[in-house]
């Protein structure tokens, strides 16, 4: 496991027990960037769980942190290694239904 990939682990090993226990049918990756957009840290893809139905046999929703643009943007470790906890924070926050305007009053924008 890479540094970077295990900063994304810690992030959601810190993660309140109750919100973790939430986490139902959710692939976090890592991947080097988002193919159309280069600059983007974090990817949110799938239906909110407030929005969710049954799940049997779906395939599961997917948060991926793209390292590349927050490795170039954030140079310094440490705040390198808080950027990404804090885009973990917000692509998980649009998974348990939270839209821009919530995150914003959450500081997360």
């Amino acid at each position: 496991m890479s540094d970077f990939e295990g900063h994304v682990q810690a992030a959601l090993d810190s993660l309140p027990p109750r919100l973790a226990a939430a986490l139902e049918n959710v692939a976090v990756v890592v991947r080097d960037e988002h193919p159309d957009d280069p600059d983007l840290f974090g990817l949110y893809e799938g239906t909110p769980l407030p929005e969710r139905g049954d799940t049997a046999g779906r395939l599961p929703d997917r948060i991926a942190i793209y390292r590349l643009p927050l490795e170039e943007t954030f140079e310094d470790p440490e705040e390198l290694e808080e950027e990404i906890r804090i885009t973990v924070l917000h692509e998980l926050a649009h998974y348990f239904g939270l839209d821009e305007e919530r995150l914003e009053q959450l500081g997360y924008e």
